[in-house]
């Protein structure tokens, strides 16, 4: 079997590029811009998939023993100090970093720093 004659299923880095940096459309019924018309698709196909989002506190490396040792009231002492921004991971990837705040009775993360456009799209792979 030619293996030229099966392509890839993800798309090149560059159309990746192309396509976010235009602003997405509003859906539209049975039509195609300019863009989907060059590249094969646009990224309304994308939108819908779904994404795992994590919010590390912080991190820490304990013994066997330790982790055995364990019951309420047991203080692990993480690599972070207090008040040091949270990370917050997409699909196990760094994506922003924010703080902690209350939304009604759950908690949040209002992001203040967000890792740049290209830098997501280097990291995805």
């Amino acid at each position: 079997m030619d293996m030229t004659s099966t392509k890839n299923s993800r798309p090149d880095p560059d159309e990746i590029k192309e396509l976010l940096q235009e602003p997405p459309k509003p859906a539209q019924k049975s039509t195609n811009t300019s863009s989907d018309q060059k590249t094969g698709r646009g990224l309304n196909f994308l939108y819908d998939i779904p994404l795992q989002i994590s919010v590390e506190v912080g991190r820490s490396k304990i013994l066997l023993r330790d982790l055995l040792k364990m019951g309420e009231g047991y203080v692990i002492e993480l690599d972070k100090l207090a008040g040091e921004p949270l990370d917050l991971y997409v699909n196990s990837k760094l994506i922003a970093k924010g703080e902690a705040v209350m939304v009604g009775d759950k908690f949040g993360i209002r992001l203040t720093d967000v890792v740049s456009t290209v830098d997501r799209i280097e990291n995805l792979g």
